[in-house]
């Protein structure tokens, strides 16, 4: 594989729970338009796994046409890790912040040294620009860190797709807001602040429109939005839906904050803060490029309805 390629080549890091789908759909619009070669770098004991769930995820990765390069991002330095991403055209990170502090710059720094095309850096979540530096979530800085790294030069053209946090993670129970098994809900803040959520599946699909969209977008935040939703509206349709009461209870920014300075370590704390500050968290889903398209994604109804509703 090299650069001489008429297809573009685009090599995705990490196939988790995001890199997974957004391979599915970069190889489904690869097959259907011939427009592209796919390639996933992993590390080589996930590649040579005999663990059957994983085993059965890579040859299904191979089974769309997905090809597999051995390598462990996080444990490779810079100047390695340059060389090995040069000879791709399109670099999309998905790998997010349990690779370690540091890992989201060293992975930009060894993009822009590799003078790859195009690069997607792992920004899938939350508006970082608005949030500024300093926020109760302090791995959100780095975030910015890898902003101003990309604004800085004009050699690698860059793509940030903005998210919100996965759909799933609002009813994640360690993260407080939803409490099934008590039949709670907890807002953060305050009943009217508003989150945006998107699924992994539709982040994939969304992702893979907008890399191939034309007019290209080019050194961007494009935001998009499976659903923006308040607290008070998640309430409202649990209770509808599984036809029952939900106690509710509001986090003031207040308690948040005295639960954090108590617990300084905590990660889900700090999101729960930055979240009931309501500062970049959210956005009205008629201004997102899947709205603009007409691309219709995963509302909090439907997913309530697909996950919860026996």
């Amino acid at each position: 594989m090299n650069r001489t390629d008429r297809k573009e080549s685009i090599l995705v890091l990490g196939a988790g729970e995001l890199g997974f789908e957004v391979l599915r759909h970069l190889a489904n619009h690869a097959r259907k338009h011939q427009s592209a070669r796919i390639y996933v770098r992993l590390r080589q004991s996930t590649i040579e796994t005999t663990d059957p769930i994983k085993k059965q995820q890579i040859e299904q990765l191979r089974a769309w046409g997905v090809e597999t390069v051995p390598g462990d991002v996080a444990a490779t330095g810079t100047d390695e890790l340059a060389a090995l991403l040069a000879p791709y055209d399109t670099v999309i990170s998905c790998i997010g912040f349990s690779a370690g502090r540091g890992t989201q710059t060293k992975i930009t720094q060894a993009v822009l040294q590799a003078g790859v095309k195009r690069y997607v850096p792992w920004q899938f979540g939350v508006d970082y620009d608005t949030i500024g530096r300093g926020s109760a979530q302090d791995v959100f800085d780095e975030q910015l860190d890898v902003r101003d790294l990309l604004r800085a030069q004009n050699r690698t053209e860059w793509l940030i797709v903005a998210t919100g946090m996965f759909t799933s993670f609002l009813f994640e129970p360690a993260f407080g807001v939803v409490d099934l098994e008590q039949s709670e809900v907890h807002a953060l803040g305050s009943w009217d602040n508003q989150v945006t959520v998107t699924t992994p599946e539709d982040i994939g699909r969304l992702t893979t429109a907008i890399l191939f969209h034309e007019p290209r977008f080019q050194n961007e935040t494009v935001f998009v939005a499976g659903d923006t939703i308040s607290y008070g509206e998640l309430a409202d349709e649990l209770e509808r839906q599984l036809d029952r009461p939900f106690k509710r209870e509001a986090w003031s920014i207040s308690y948040l904050s005295d639960a954090l300075r108590a617990d300084p370590e905590n990660n889900l704390f700090k999101y729960r803060a930055v979240f009931a500050a309501g500062v970049g968290v959210a956005w009205p889903k008629e201004t997102t490029f899947n709205y603009r398209e007409g691309l219709e994604t995963i509302d909090v109804p439907t997913w309530i309805h697909r996950h919860l509703v026996e």
